[in-house]
């Protein structure tokens, strides 16, 4: 008769118990074996009979290897670093004597700030496991530190140059902020110190401004995300005249997600001028660079934002000063081209005057030759009568006419005693 072959779920059981009593050294207490299995010798694998799958050979491995294993730092060189299409990385990590297959799956790159280079020394993150499909041994990394800043400083410039590729870094960009904004968003964590810093400042040079909170982790991994449904939040609401990004200082690592490309995609895609206030004076992040205005502090935001009242009284009093100072000058150039005109009506007057004055003694002129005054200056007489009429010819005097003679200086009575004509 033959024995039923154990079915794989109970080779496994049985197989677990084995490794672990030989990796633990201690003894394991199992159950009751089964009679199909004494014969085999105790144990799956024991004998040709009860060999096992080779399934669950490399199952059974990653599962002792994962449980002897906690997660853990290793240090070592990057070799043969691939990015595979369907985008999971796949590496050695070496050092002088020794190596060992890695990957980084797809899903977990995002804590890690870029991918690593050939050559450069890491210190990989991660558990040691076996890829079953293949039985081979690996460790799959879900963080990654370079040595000095070289992944974090290759994240960067590969960010910055395609921000700059894409034109969202240009100087022309950037908006002038809002003399005297109504409303100001804040986009931050609430329970940050940068958060009080700026209410804090704002009431104190603008109490009269609204602020408007839109809270977002501005650390940690999930931080990318939330910073940009809060920025993606604010253009959805448009009633921010300006608006603030940023947080308080904190170590390279808890800024970091401020150099997110997502971000600063973000912060670069706001309806409203947007002011970057990351960390400390010294800190600097990509979203700085495609911010409308960059700010070294979130106090210093703030106040960039507003006007206090001591700068609103300072710029009133030069705009009155300016103001009265273009009155007096326009003032002053009017009376100029006032004087210049009557200058010029008096030059002009004059000309016409005597132009006036030629004419008029050149007509006074012909008129006096042609006037009977002159022609009487010549020794001529006109004779009228007594009505003023002018007689004009021999027929007009008859016999004792009275008459005046018109002489050049008076009038001479006179009578016709006799009246005779003469040829000329």
């Amino acid at each position: 008769m033959t024995s039923r072959r154990p079915s794989r779920r109970a080779e496994r059981a049985d197989l677990d118990l084995f490794a672990a009593e030989r990796v633990s050294g201690e003894p394991v207490v199992a159950p009751p074996p089964q009679p199909e299995l004494l014969d085999a010798g105790g144990y799956p694998g024991a004998t040709a009979r009860s060999a096992i799958a080779v399934s669950t050979l490399t199952e059974t491995a990653r599962e002792v290897i994962e449980g002897a294993f906690i997660p853990l730092w290793v240090r070592g060189e990057i070799s043969d670093f691939k990015s595979h299409r369907n985008g999971h990385w796949y590496f050695c990590l070496r050092d002088g004597s020794a190596q060992i297959r890695c990957v980084v799956w797809k899903g977990q790159q995002r804590a890690i700030p870029a991918a690593p280079d050939d050559g450069m020394q890491v210190a990989a993150f991660g558990r040691l496991t076996v890829y079953a499909a293949r039985g081979e041994m690996q460790f799959s990394v879900t963080k990654m530190e370079a040595e000095g800043d070289g992944l974090r400083r290759k994240a960067l410039e590969i960010t910055r140059m395609r921000l700059e590729a894409d034109g969202l870094l240009r100087p022309e960009r950037k908006r002038a902020l809002p003399r005297f904004p109504r409303v100001i968003a804040i986009v931050t964590s609430p329970d940050g110190a940068a958060l009080h810093d700026i209410v804090a400042v704002t009431r104190r040079r603008a109490a009269n401004v609204r602020l408007v909170v839109v809270p977002a982790a501005v650390q940690g991994d999930t931080a990318p995300e939330e910073l940009c449904y809060a920025l993606d939040q604010v253009n959805r609401w448009g009633g921010a005249d300006v608006v603030i990004v940023g947080r308080g200082g904190g170590s390279r690592e808890d800024l970091w997600a401020f150099n997110d490309e997502r971000v600063a995609r973000a912060v670069a895609a706001s309806h409203a001028p947007i002011i970057s206030a990351v960390g400390h004076e010294i800190d600097f992040s990509m979203c700085d660079l495609v911010a409308d205005h960059r700010a070294a502090t979130p106090s210093a935001a703030a106040e960039a934002a507003t006007r206090s009242r001591a700068e609103l009284t300072e710029e009133l009093r030069t705009l009155a000063l300016r103001a009265g100072n273009s009155v007096r000058a326009l003032a002053r150039e009017r009376r100029d081209r006032l004087r210049h005109a009557v200058r010029d009506l008096v030059t002009a007057s004059s000309a016409t005057m005597a132009f006036r004055r030629t004419a008029l003694q050149s007509v006074a002129g012909r008129l006096h030759t042609l006037s009977p005054v002159a022609t009487l200056a010549r020794g001529y007489a006109v004779p009228r009568d007594l009505s003023g009429k002018t007689l004009g010819s021999v027929a007009a005097f008859t016999d004792d006419l009275p008459f005046d003679l018109v002489v050049r200086d008076g009038v001479v009575p006179s009578r016709v005693d006799r009246a005779r004509e003469t040829k000329p």
